[in-house]
């Protein structure tokens, strides 16, 4: 039952492969990166973000240390650093983007 409607896909999606859109390149560079090449760059462009992810994982685990141990100012204390430093990597992914957004305009 093949039609010859234009809206008519002319060749099935594959869910290993994604789909082909006219006009769109998923990636600005040529050739594919690796997950290393790619991480390497993206903190190249902008470091403040893994400092803020460092940052928010040594203060949740540091917290959940003294929680373990039965210090609960301590863990109070750390857990309220976790949220400034979660609040200063959300800054960072956002001043990256209009950083980013800037330049592209130029």
């Amino acid at each position: 039952m093949a039609t010859n409607d234009p809206m008519t896909p002319k060749a099935s999606f594959g869910p290993s492969q994604p789909p082909v859109i006219e006009g769109f390149s998923p990636s600005v560079y040529g050739n594919q990166e690796s997950f290393k090449e790619k991480f390497l760059r993206k903190t190249y462009e902008n470091p403040m973000v893994p400092i803020g992810c460092l940052g928010t994982a040594a203060a949740l685990s540091y917290g959940l240390y003294c929680f373990h141990r039965g210090q609960s100012h301590r863990s109070q204390l750390m857990m309220r650093t976790r949220i400034a430093a979660q609040g200063f990597t959300v800054a960072a992914i956002l001043l990256g983007l209009a950083a980013s957004a800037l330049k592209s305009r130029r």
